[in-house]
């Protein structure tokens, strides 16, 4: 008994997986079904040129295993690779914006303290001297790294809909 449910669940489970599928993912399984003209769950060379250009342009690249015919599994794990990709180039962007922000406060900063007062600002940064009053959260009339950043991630936050 426990043996033929394990192989009935075994039989279902790959059509249970493709029912699973929703929006794009289930639009993704039902355009690489309609472009396996031969049914055998890969897409050779021939099929991806007829029924998926874009896959075909990058036919080599998916090809993990080098055998002439992409399957689900190595389309998935090609996006995903091109997901860590773009997540990493985001984080590289994040951190020269950093850099940056680190040398105009440097270069603001006249007498080396590690804060800019009022005249510091007007002086070297006088888009951030407009709105000094906002940004010193705590009124004591300087500008510190912190505050400037907290400023510049509400207002990021802001631009983008999300909550800061």
């Amino acid at each position: 008994m426990r043996k033929s449910a394990l192989i009935a669940a075994l039989l279902l489970a790959p059509a249970l997986a493709l029912a699973a599928a929703t929006g794009k993912n289930a639009r993704l399984a039902e355009q690489f079904k309609r472009a396996d003209a031969d049914g055998n769950g890969m897409l050779s060379r021939a099929e991806a040129e007829r029924a998926a250009p874009l896959l075909a342009k990058q036919f080599d690249a998916i090809d993990a295993n080098r055998d002439g015919q992409i399957s689900p599994e190595e389309i998935r794990a090609f996006r995903r690779a091109g997901r860590n990709e773009r997540s990493a180039k985001g984080s590289a962007r994040g951190a020269r914006a950093g850099a940056k922000f680190d040398q105009y406060f440097a270069r603001a900063d006249t007498d080396g303290d590690g804060v800019l007062s009022r005249a510091e600002a007007e002086r070297g940064l006088p888009r951030v001297a407009k709105k000094f009053d906002r940004i010193d959260r705590d009124g004591d009339g300087r500008l510190t790294r912190e505050e400037m950043q907290a400023w510049l991630a509400s207002r990021r936050a802001a631009r983008s809909g999300k909550p800061g």
